[in-house]
């Protein structure tokens, strides 16, 4: 299949990318370098041994948008392309809403102008809000976002749906990702956030080459096993081939499909704190700092539906996704920047 990727040079869309070419498909990228670089598109190139087509454009550029479906005959589109900072988006919401909202419009106008409707989504599991229990299914209805991202997500999830009600013939699935982490096991593609990292694996990293100096634990009263904050984390590779498992499953299904991606496993911040220390041989020091406001105890995926509708479970541990981030912090220090 010919895929396109919008965001595709991005975390998750750089090693979507892979694992497509790896199990035969044709992927083309977009991606206007916002969130990411073209360093990781020759990073690509290297892994897998080809040349990837890529175009620099906005996916918010109608213009570009349709010169790029018209120069190709897409089968499916992975949409990844998206502002993703919580907390720049609480500062910054007009910005998130303008950027996230169209290019969804744009793609998805563009996408019914080439008759092209089969759509993979880039969702996440703060469209369900702080929900009462755990695990997370995906029958749970929302009980609110808590910040601009988030309310992005669900609003996107509610177009796609509205445009499967429109037009039956579209076939949708909405992935909801629990906390990727890791990188490919070459060491040559992961996580390059700008600036102080948002998330709590790429701030490890941070601190374990001595970029940071010193990681903030938010909080360590909790009603958890250790008191400090449990989430599902999962592995980006494993991540990338359920991409793959839902664009397949998208050649034979029509309407829209919700879709967990997670362990269904709960880890606490100090796992993935001592767990890091262990595997790789490195002290991270860290210091408790007060809860975040909006931070709740624990959320994990209850994955059983990837399983029956897509034949995907996450095969990677968390020593594997550990080992792995460090490899790539270590090797590529200031991220793709050399």
């Amino acid at each position: 299949m010919k895929i396109l990727l919008t965001g595709g040079a991005g975390f998750i869309g750089s090693h979507t990318c892979v694992e497509l070419c790896e199990a035969g498909h044709d992927p083309v990228i977009v991606d206007n370098y916002i969130n990411s670089c073209p360093e990781a598109v020759r990073r690509i190139e290297q892994i897998v041994g080809r040349s990837v087509l890529c175009y620099e454009a906005d996916v918010t550029d109608a213009a570009a948008m349709d010169r790029i479906f018209s120069e190709n005959a897409f089968d499916c589109v992975i949409h990844f392309a998206g502002l993703k900072a919580v907390g720049e988006s609480v500062s910054q919401p007009l910005r998130y809403y303008r950027n996230n909202l169209d290019s969804t419009l744009t793609l998805c106008e563009t996408m019914q102008k080439h008759g092209v409707k089969r759509f993979v989504f880039s969702s996440s599991a703060t469209v369900y809000g702080n929900q009462p229990q755990v695990p997370y299914r995906e029958d749970m209805p929302s009980v609110g976002c808590t910040n601009p991202y988030g309310w992005t997500k669900f609003m996107i999830e509610k177009i796609l749906e509205g445009q499967c009600t429109a037009d039956p013939s579209w076939s949708v699935v909405l992935l909801r990702y629990f906390n990727p982490i890791g990188a490919h096991a070459s060491g040559l593609i992961g996580e390059d956030p700008s600036g102080i990292p948002n998330n709590l694996m790429p701030f490890i990293a941070k601190v374990a080459v001595g970029e940071l100096e010193k990681l903030s634990v938010f909080g360590n009263d909790y009603p958890t096993p250790d008191g400090t904050g449990v989430r599902d984390y999962i592995h980006v590779v494993d991540l990338a081939k359920g991409h793959v498992k839902a664009c397949d499953y998208s050649a034979a299904h029509q309407g829209c499909e919700i879709i967990n991606l997670g362990t269904g496993h709960g880890y606490s911040v100090l796992d993935l704190v001592n767990t890091f220390e262990r595997v790789n041989g490195i002290k991270i020091p860290y210091v408790i700092a007060p809860r975040r406001p909006g931070d709740i105890a624990e959320n994990y995926a209850d994955p059983s539906k990837a399983k029956q509708l897509l034949g995907w479970t996450a095969e990677k541990n968390l020593e594997d996704m550990c080992r792995d981030t460090y490899r790539f912090q270590h090797n590529n220090p200031k991220g793709y920047q050399k």
